[in-house]
């Protein structure tokens, strides 16, 4: 039997925005942040989460599965409602 998904279900919205622009806006499955712990992930229906986010590469695997990385100099990550705010220092 074939399994079936509807990617809406497994996607969340993720912005990813600078002073000067927005990077990135899209639906997104994955999620990778750099911590000030080191690397962490955040999937569709995680519990809602503020953080500082340090010097790094942020990872966003889209819903059709392409992966984009995008450089920040630090900043600071929301999620609330299947929706990430990354809020970054360029």
């Amino acid at each position: 039997m074939l399994e079936t998904r509807n990617l809406k279900l497994e996607t969340m919205i993720v912005e990813i925005v600078t002073p000067d622009e927005k990077i990135f806006e899209g639906e997104a499955r994955h999620v990778q942040l750099p911590g000030r712990e080191g690397l962490f992930g955040i999937l569709n229906n995680h519990a809602p989460i503020i953080s500082t986010l340090v010097k790094g590469r942020v990872k966003v695997e889209a819903a059709n599965g392409d992966i984009q990385y995008f450089e920040i100099g630090g900043g600071v990550v929301e999620m609330n409602n299947n929706k990430v705010i990354v809020l970054a220092e360029k």
